[in-house]
Protein backbone atom coordinates (compact mmCIF):
# COMPACT_ATOMS: atom_id res chain seq x y z
CA UNK A 1 0.00 0.00 0.00
CA UNK A 2 1.19 3.48 -0.86
CA UNK A 3 1.91 6.27 1.62
CA UNK A 4 -1.30 8.06 0.63
CA UNK A 5 -3.49 5.09 1.58
CA UNK A 6 -1.62 4.64 4.84
CA UNK A 7 -2.14 8.31 5.69
CA UNK A 8 -5.83 7.94 4.90
CA UNK A 9 -5.95 4.88 7.18
CA UNK A 10 -4.40 6.87 10.03
CA UNK A 11 -7.07 9.53 9.49
CA UNK A 12 -9.77 6.85 9.56
CA UNK A 13 -8.46 5.47 12.85
CA UNK A 14 -8.37 8.97 14.30
CA UNK A 15 -11.91 9.60 13.09
CA UNK A 16 -13.03 6.39 14.76
CA UNK A 17 -11.48 7.52 18.06
CA UNK A 18 -13.45 10.76 17.74
CA UNK A 19 -16.69 8.87 17.00
CA UNK A 20 -16.37 6.78 20.15
CA UNK A 21 -15.46 9.85 22.20
CA UNK A 22 -18.72 11.40 20.97
CA UNK A 23 -20.62 8.21 21.84
CA UNK A 24 -19.07 8.39 25.30
CA UNK A 25 -20.55 11.86 25.72
CA UNK A 26 -23.94 10.68 24.47
CA UNK A 27 -23.85 7.82 26.98
CA UNK A 28 -23.98 10.41 29.76
CA UNK A 29 -27.54 11.24 28.66
CA UNK A 30 -28.74 7.62 28.80
CA UNK A 31 -30.89 7.05 31.92
CA UNK A 32 -29.12 4.99 34.55
CA UNK A 33 -30.86 2.34 36.67
CA UNK A 34 -31.17 3.10 40.37
CA UNK A 35 -28.66 0.35 41.18
CA UNK A 36 -26.07 2.19 39.07
CA UNK A 37 -26.86 5.71 40.33
CA UNK A 38 -26.60 4.58 43.94
CA UNK A 39 -23.05 3.29 43.48
CA UNK A 40 -20.61 5.93 42.18
CA UNK A 41 -18.12 3.24 41.19
CA UNK A 42 -20.60 1.86 38.69
CA UNK A 43 -21.32 5.08 36.79
CA UNK A 44 -18.13 5.06 34.73
CA UNK A 45 -18.45 1.34 34.14
CA UNK A 46 -22.04 1.68 32.93
CA UNK A 47 -21.11 4.35 30.38
CA UNK A 48 -18.03 2.45 29.27
CA UNK A 49 -20.11 -0.67 28.67
CA UNK A 50 -22.68 1.28 26.64
CA UNK A 51 -19.90 2.42 24.29
CA UNK A 52 -18.56 -1.15 24.18
CA UNK A 53 -22.06 -2.38 23.30
CA UNK A 54 -22.29 0.12 20.42
CA UNK A 55 -18.94 -1.07 19.05
CA UNK A 56 -19.93 -4.73 19.36
CA UNK A 57 -23.17 -4.23 17.44
CA UNK A 58 -21.57 -2.17 14.68
CA UNK A 59 -18.36 -4.20 14.30
CA UNK A 60 -20.04 -7.60 14.69
CA UNK A 61 -22.65 -6.91 12.02
CA UNK A 62 -20.01 -5.27 9.82
CA UNK A 63 -17.76 -8.36 10.02
CA UNK A 64 -20.71 -10.63 9.15
CA UNK A 65 -21.63 -8.41 6.20
CA UNK A 66 -18.04 -8.27 4.91
CA UNK A 67 -17.73 -12.07 4.85
CA UNK A 68 -21.25 -12.57 3.44
CA UNK A 69 -20.66 -9.99 0.70
CA UNK A 70 -17.21 -11.35 -0.26
CA UNK A 71 -17.08 -15.06 0.74
CA UNK A 72 -14.14 -15.58 -1.63
CA UNK A 73 -11.97 -13.80 0.96
CA UNK A 74 -11.97 -16.95 3.07
CA UNK A 75 -9.91 -18.73 0.40
CA UNK A 76 -7.01 -16.30 0.87
CA UNK A 77 -6.61 -15.39 4.52
CA UNK A 78 -3.06 -14.06 4.10
CA UNK A 79 -3.44 -11.80 1.06
CA UNK A 80 -7.18 -11.44 0.53
CA UNK A 81 -8.33 -7.82 0.60
CA UNK A 82 -11.56 -5.86 0.67
CA UNK A 83 -12.19 -2.17 1.25
CA UNK A 84 -14.95 -3.08 3.72
CA UNK A 85 -12.58 -5.25 5.75
CA UNK A 86 -9.91 -2.54 5.74
CA UNK A 87 -12.38 0.08 6.97
CA UNK A 88 -13.61 -2.29 9.66
CA UNK A 89 -10.09 -2.83 10.99
CA UNK A 90 -9.53 0.96 11.09
CA UNK A 91 -12.89 1.43 12.84
CA UNK A 92 -12.16 -1.18 15.52
CA UNK A 93 -8.61 0.09 16.02
CA UNK A 94 -10.11 3.47 16.88
CA UNK A 95 -12.42 1.84 19.42
CA UNK A 96 -9.58 -0.05 21.13
CA UNK A 97 -7.49 3.14 21.31
CA UNK A 98 -10.44 5.09 22.73
CA UNK A 99 -11.25 2.42 25.32
CA UNK A 100 -7.62 2.24 26.39
CA UNK A 101 -7.53 6.00 26.94
CA UNK A 102 -10.89 5.88 28.73
CA UNK A 103 -9.60 3.25 31.15
CA UNK A 104 -6.33 5.09 31.83
CA UNK A 105 -7.71 8.62 32.15
CA UNK A 106 -10.47 7.46 34.49
CA UNK A 107 -7.97 5.65 36.74
CA UNK A 108 -9.41 2.21 36.07
CA UNK A 109 -6.15 0.56 35.00
CA UNK A 110 -5.81 -1.57 38.10
CA UNK A 111 -9.24 -3.21 37.85
CA UNK A 112 -9.10 -3.41 34.04
CA UNK A 113 -5.49 -4.37 33.42
CA UNK A 114 -6.45 -7.48 31.42
CA UNK A 115 -8.42 -5.27 29.07
CA UNK A 116 -5.36 -3.09 28.60
CA UNK A 117 -3.28 -6.15 27.69
CA UNK A 118 -5.94 -7.29 25.22
CA UNK A 119 -6.22 -3.83 23.67
CA UNK A 120 -2.44 -3.50 23.32
CA UNK A 121 -2.38 -6.82 21.45
CA UNK A 122 -5.29 -5.83 19.20
CA UNK A 123 -3.94 -2.34 18.42
CA UNK A 124 -0.43 -3.56 17.58
CA UNK A 125 -1.76 -6.41 15.43
CA UNK A 126 -4.27 -4.23 13.59
CA UNK A 127 -1.70 -1.51 12.91
CA UNK A 128 0.59 -4.11 11.34
CA UNK A 129 -2.29 -5.27 9.12
CA UNK A 130 -3.13 -1.72 8.08
CA UNK A 131 0.51 -0.99 7.20
CA UNK A 132 1.16 -4.18 5.23
CA UNK A 133 -2.32 -4.87 3.85
CA UNK A 134 -1.86 -8.55 4.70
CA UNK A 135 -3.93 -10.81 6.99
CA UNK A 136 -6.90 -8.43 6.85
CA UNK A 137 -9.21 -11.40 6.36
CA UNK A 138 -7.89 -12.92 9.59
CA UNK A 139 -8.75 -9.66 11.38
CA UNK A 140 -12.30 -9.72 9.99
CA UNK A 141 -12.71 -13.31 11.19
CA UNK A 142 -11.45 -12.35 14.63
CA UNK A 143 -13.89 -9.44 14.75
CA UNK A 144 -16.76 -11.91 14.52
CA UNK A 145 -16.11 -12.11 18.26
CA UNK A 146 -18.01 -8.83 18.55
CA UNK A 147 -21.24 -10.72 17.86
CA UNK A 148 -20.53 -12.69 21.04
CA UNK A 149 -19.60 -9.49 22.87
CA UNK A 150 -23.09 -8.11 22.26
CA UNK A 151 -24.54 -10.72 24.60
CA UNK A 152 -21.63 -10.59 27.04
CA UNK A 153 -22.17 -6.84 27.40
CA UNK A 154 -25.92 -7.28 27.84
CA UNK A 155 -25.12 -9.83 30.56
CA UNK A 156 -22.99 -7.35 32.50
CA UNK A 157 -25.46 -4.49 32.06
CA UNK A 158 -28.21 -6.72 33.45
CA UNK A 159 -26.07 -7.67 36.43
CA UNK A 160 -25.17 -4.06 37.15
CA UNK A 161 -28.74 -2.81 36.92
CA UNK A 162 -30.16 -5.59 39.12
CA UNK A 163 -32.97 -6.25 36.67
CA UNK A 164 -35.79 -7.89 38.64
CA UNK A 165 -36.65 -10.34 35.83
CA UNK A 166 -34.44 -13.44 36.15
CA UNK A 167 -36.04 -14.84 32.98
CA UNK A 168 -34.32 -12.15 30.89
CA UNK A 169 -30.93 -12.97 32.36
CA UNK A 170 -31.53 -16.71 31.94
CA UNK A 171 -32.49 -16.34 28.28
CA UNK A 172 -29.44 -14.21 27.57
CA UNK A 173 -27.27 -16.71 29.46
CA UNK A 174 -28.04 -19.54 27.05
CA UNK A 175 -27.94 -17.38 23.94
CA UNK A 176 -24.60 -16.08 25.13
CA UNK A 177 -23.22 -19.61 25.44
CA UNK A 178 -24.30 -20.54 21.90
CA UNK A 179 -22.86 -17.42 20.27
CA UNK A 180 -19.69 -17.78 22.36
CA UNK A 181 -19.05 -21.10 20.63
CA UNK A 182 -20.13 -19.90 17.17
CA UNK A 183 -18.46 -16.50 17.02
CA UNK A 184 -15.61 -16.64 19.52
CA UNK A 185 -14.29 -20.17 20.00
CA UNK A 186 -14.89 -21.47 16.47
CA UNK A 187 -13.21 -18.61 14.52
CA UNK A 188 -10.37 -18.54 17.04
CA UNK A 189 -9.76 -22.28 16.71
CA UNK A 190 -9.91 -22.11 12.90
CA UNK A 191 -7.43 -19.23 12.70
CA UNK A 192 -5.06 -20.85 15.19
CA UNK A 193 -4.96 -24.04 13.13
CA UNK A 194 -4.49 -22.03 9.93
CA UNK A 195 -1.62 -19.95 11.30
CA UNK A 196 0.19 -22.95 12.77
CA UNK A 197 -0.14 -24.88 9.50
CA UNK A 198 0.31 -22.29 6.78
CA UNK A 199 1.96 -19.12 8.11
CA UNK A 200 5.73 -18.80 8.27
CA UNK A 201 6.95 -18.10 11.79
CA UNK A 202 9.02 -15.09 10.91
CA UNK A 203 8.41 -11.36 10.73
CA UNK A 204 4.77 -10.36 10.80
CA UNK A 205 3.65 -14.01 10.68
CA UNK A 206 5.54 -14.82 13.89
CA UNK A 207 4.23 -11.69 15.62
CA UNK A 208 0.61 -12.42 14.72
CA UNK A 209 0.91 -16.10 15.63
CA UNK A 210 2.27 -15.21 19.07
CA UNK A 211 -0.59 -12.74 19.55
CA UNK A 212 -3.09 -15.37 18.47
CA UNK A 213 -1.77 -18.00 20.88
CA UNK A 214 -1.83 -15.55 23.77
CA UNK A 215 -5.40 -14.64 22.82
CA UNK A 216 -6.26 -18.36 22.82
CA UNK A 217 -5.13 -18.63 26.42
CA UNK A 218 -7.10 -15.53 27.43
CA UNK A 219 -10.28 -16.70 25.70
CA UNK A 220 -10.13 -20.13 27.35
CA UNK A 221 -9.60 -18.49 30.73
CA UNK A 222 -12.60 -16.21 30.16
CA UNK A 223 -14.69 -19.17 29.04
CA UNK A 224 -13.89 -21.10 32.21
CA UNK A 225 -14.89 -18.06 34.28
CA UNK A 226 -18.13 -17.72 32.35
CA UNK A 227 -19.03 -21.39 32.88
CA UNK A 228 -18.26 -21.22 36.61
CA UNK A 229 -20.22 -18.01 37.06
CA UNK A 230 -23.35 -18.84 35.08
CA UNK A 231 -23.54 -22.63 35.02
CA UNK A 232 -21.42 -24.02 37.87
CA UNK A 233 -21.51 -21.35 40.62
CA UNK A 234 -20.53 -23.91 43.26
CA UNK A 235 -17.10 -24.17 41.60
CA UNK A 236 -16.31 -20.50 41.95
CA UNK A 237 -13.38 -19.75 44.25
CA UNK A 238 -12.88 -16.63 46.29
CA UNK A 239 -15.87 -14.88 44.77
CA UNK A 240 -17.92 -14.36 47.92
CA UNK A 241 -18.61 -10.69 48.46
CA UNK A 242 -17.18 -9.62 45.11
CA UNK A 243 -19.02 -6.85 43.37
CA UNK A 244 -19.14 -5.63 39.78
CA UNK A 245 -17.87 -2.24 40.96
CA UNK A 246 -14.39 -3.71 41.09
CA UNK A 247 -14.55 -5.61 37.83
CA UNK A 248 -14.79 -4.40 34.26
CA UNK A 249 -14.90 -7.91 32.88
CA UNK A 250 -18.09 -9.35 31.50
CA UNK A 251 -17.45 -12.86 32.73
CA UNK A 252 -17.52 -12.24 36.49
Amino acid sequence: MGPGWRAASVALVGGSVAIFAALRRLAVAVPQPAAVRSRPGRVWRWRNLLVSFAHSVLAGLWALFSLWHSPELLSDIQDGYSVSGHLLVCFSSGYFIHDTLDIIFNHQSRSSWEYLVHHAMAISAFISLIITGRFLVAAVLLLLVEVSNIFLTVRMLLKMSNVPSPALYEANKYINLVVYFAFRLAPQAYLTCYFLRHVELQGQGAFLTANLLLLDAMILMYFSRLLRSDFFPSLRKGSAGRDVDGEKFLID
